[in-house]
């Protein structure tokens, strides 16, 4: 199985909405978005309805309307989030540093968001993953992650224009 990986996509719906759709194409069965959408409006891109596959959500320190986001998005929370799926166990935070080493026991693939820097990584025999930023405002890249869970490898994807 593979999912789609993405974070911080700030209200930037040309490059949500690209991803969202390669994602689409690429047959993901998931898609864990590690924060900060920032708008409710924004999150309408992963809706229910919107797309077709499961949609894992956590709050960034940039969501600020949460109660507008719980409208689009019924199951979106503060985080961690932890997921069964695949046969593997994905935690989920928006920021590597509000993770506690209790949180990530167990865990398969840890993802976060919240720097705008890509990490693909092993530490530990834990899978971290970073896919950056999908709304390109800080390093100019919209990146977002494919991850393959028989595999255990993901690879970085540049969303362009």
């Amino acid at each position: 199985m593979k999912i789609g990986v993405i974070s911080d996509t700030h209200d930037r719906l040309p490059t949500f909405r690209r991803a969202v759709g390669m994602f689409e194409r690429l047959g993901v069965g998931a898609i864990f978005h590690a924060g900060d959408f920032v708008a409710p409006f924004s999150a309408e891109t992963i809706s229910p309805g919107r797309v077709s596959v499961p949609v894992y959500c956590v709050y960034g320190n940039n969501d600020g309307e949460k109660v507008g986001l719980k409208k689009v998005l019924p199951g979106v929370v503060d985080g961690p989030l932890r997921v069964e799926v695949g046969g593997k166990t994905v935690v989920m935070h928006h920021f590597i540093d509000w993770l506690k080493s209790k949180d990530i026991v167990g865990a398969d693939v840890v993802i976060t968001g919240h720097t705008h820097a890509v990490v693909n990584e092993v530490r530990g025999g834990v899978l971290f993953l970073n896919p950056g930023e999908c709304c390109g405002w800080v390093n100019d890249r919209c990146t977002v992650m494919l991850l393959d869970l028989e595999t255990m490898k993901a690879d970085v994807v540049e969303v362009r224009g």
